[in-house]
């Protein structure tokens, strides 16, 4: 497993109390796992849901139909990256 970064370890917060992750620690996702279909299994709910959260945590808008969206969600070190940078 990938180190995570500090930033990273807050988005992973994020990612566990957005969606209700019960059963997992935010240090448990690897930073570089894919966050959809093999990876943590999320879907397009759950990513209505970080979209979500994201804009309250940290004023990021995050559109389905923008161009890199789907990169910034590939995996949890990509979703660090785009916000870190739109921010």
């Amino acid at each position: 497993m990938a180190t995570q970064t500090e930033s990273e370890l807050k988005m992973a917060e994020l990612l566990v109390e957005a969606l209700n992750l019960e059963d997992m620690e935010a240090e448990e996702i690897d930073p570089e796992d894919q966050l959809f279909g093999d990876g943590l299994g999320l879907d397009s709910i759950d990513a209505l849901e970080i979209s979500l959260a994201i804009s309250k945590e940290y004023g990021v808008q995050i559109k389905a139909e923008d161009e890199g969206t789907r990169e910034a969600f590939e995996t949890l070190r990509s979703l660090t990256a785009f916000v870190e940078k739109n921010k």
